[in-house]
């Protein structure tokens, strides 16, 4: 049996793709609108009244208009709003006076201002387990699936989302483990190798198919009885290879006993301004440009790990209860929002999320709010967030200053859950544009509702503008709130031997070895 030619498949594949385009009529629903990056970004800043934004600095120190590192100019209003504070002025002394008031008037300035509403019509997801394949990672054996969540267009058949991703679980321990859910690209452990007796069978096969296909193979192969065309590779020869390299992450959490769960922000909202109009934020809004209001990439992200963890509700090997957030850089700023706003998630590994995540907007430090209402980056916030850089506009010019709320609100959101704040150095890449301090100020800051919660903050005072950070690799973990940098670059894989002891004391997780049959 010959195998079919890839330009035949693909061709297929198109031709499909067309019928079932035409079944659509078209007529029937508003045409979807293309726009780039640029023209949607103009269209909000039109939206808002804006005439004019400030630039965002460079992150060349050398440049021009180099971004400020200056600390004694690097808080300009260093008043934060006061976290325990209503908006009338009363002060909140009691948990119930936060989860009732203050912590509703948060979310709302959050929505409004910075990530966006959650629209009241989103669609459902059906989940369907393309794949369950059995392997191991390092000398444990897993369960991995390859999963994906078909978001119902039926409003707007124009645009497809079909959310991917990948669960991993052990097999050698009794019960429903944690999990921790990590934003990036999805793939399956590298599949198992067959047994020397059946690679034996594949390649007697493949000799008498290639042989098929071309009859002078047959002296070949007689010359060279003893060579096979597909080579069995040694897993114990692999195993010494990189004997004396770091475990990654997922090597580390399955060792302890943890699963984890790979999710493609991609496939949930494309990460760039001229995907607006399409994804889950475009098919809510059936292919038209927001609004003001509207929600962020950031916002679409954790609304898909949301949808993501419905699922891990109705797997029997994953423990809901214990699932956790990871993210780094701008998947670090989506998992601390999805934690914020997410109250089923049990824990957040929050890695140099920098502005938009940790790090205090109204600081002038490195990134700035100018950096993120520019064409570039403005598509992860609420279009209101453009505001705040405005230098001329209807309403007047505005700054991070004149922001309600501020990061340190948004960590408060994630009390009394498990809250981990990760960066690296400056000197191993963690550049100092992520602002590091502005991030430790504004982690110290939201301590103080941890403790009106019942947990334990750092365990310093919650004065952000006397505290320093504690030298590198010295974590702060005694609590539910932990700090802790290492002394890697823009990653947060090595705080992972420190973070899965953590998160499994506080939640109460031994890894216990499944029973033998």
């Amino acid at each position: 049996m010959k195998m079919i030619p890839t330009f035949v498949i693909v061709l297929l594949f198109s031709l499909n793709l067309q019928a079932q385009e035409t079944k659509i009529d078209k007529s029937k629903y508003p045409p979807l609108v293309t726009f780039t990056a640029e023209q949607d970004h103009a269209n909000m800043m039109e939206q808002l009244g804006i005439k004019a934004l400030r630039p965002g600095p460079s992150g060349n120190e050398s440049a021009p208009n180099h971004a400020n590192y200056d600390e004694s100019i690097a808080n300009p209003c260093p008043e934060l709003p006061d976290v325990l504070t209503t908006n009338d002025g009363k002060k909140v002394t009691t948990p119930e006076m936060w989860w009732n008031k203050r912590r509703p008037e948060i979310v709302e300035g959050f929505e409004k201002e910075v990530y966006g509403r959650l629209p009241q019509d989103i669609p459902d997801v059906k989940w369907e387990v393309e794949i369950t394949d059995y392997e191991r990672i390092g000398f444990t054996p897993v369960v991995a699936k390859k999963i994906v969540g078909h978001v119902d267009n039926s409003e707007y058949p124009l645009i497809n989302v079909d959310i991917n991703m990948v669960l991993v679980v052990p097999q050698n321990v009794k019960g429903p483990v944690p999990v921790l859910m990590m934003f990036g690209r999805p793939s399956l452990p590298a599949p198992a190798q067959p047994s020397a007796e059946d690679m034996v069978k594949i390649n007697k096969t493949f000799k008498e198919v290639l042989i098929k296909d071309n009859p002078e193979l047959e002296d070949v192969f007689k010359r060279y009885p003893a060579y096979e065309p597909i080579e069995r590779e040694d897993p114990f020869a692999a195993f010494m290879q990189r004997r004396n390299q770091e475990p990654s992450p997922t090597e580390r959490l399955i060792a302890a006993g943890w699963g984890y769960l790979t999710i493609d922000p991609g496939s949930i909202q494309a990460d760039n301004g001229a995907g607006l109009t399409r994804g889950i934020i475009g098919l809510v809004n059936k292919g038209q440009p927001r609004k003001p209001e509207d929600w962020g990439s950031l916002r679409a992200w954790a609304w898909g790990a949301a949808r993501a963890l419905d699922y891990l509700e109705t797997d029997s090997m994953v423990d809901a209860k214990k699932v956790g957030i990871e993210g780094v850089s701008r998947y670090g700023k989506a998992a601390l929002v999805t934690l914020a706003f997410e109250p089923r998630f049990a824990v957040g590994l929050i890695g140099s999320s920098g502005k938009g995540g940790a790090a205090l907007h109204r600081r002038v430090f490195g990134e700035a709010v100018e950096s993120l209402t520019g064409t570039g980056e403005y598509h992860w916030m609420a279009g209101n967030y453009l505001k705040y850089g405005a230098e001329e506009a209807t309403f007047g010019r505005k700054t991070g200053c004149d922001l309600t709320v501020d990061s340190h609100e948004l960590i408060a959101l994630c009390a009394p859950r498990l809250t981990f704040i990760s960066y690296g150095i400056p000197e191993q890449g963690d550049a100092k544009w992520l602002d590091q301090k502005g991030s430790y100020m504004a982690t110290i800051a939201a301590g103080s509702v941890f403790k009106l919660l019942g947990a334990k903050d750092l365990g310093v005072s919650n004065d952000y503008m006397k505290e320093e950070m504690p030298p590198v690799l010295k974590g702060l973990l005694d609590g539910e709130l932990a700090w802790r940098q290492h002394d890697g670059g823009h990653t947060d894989a090595p705080n992972f031997a420190t973070f899965i002891p953590w998160a499994s004391e506080f939640l109460g997780y031994e890894k216990t070895p499944a029973m033998r049959r």
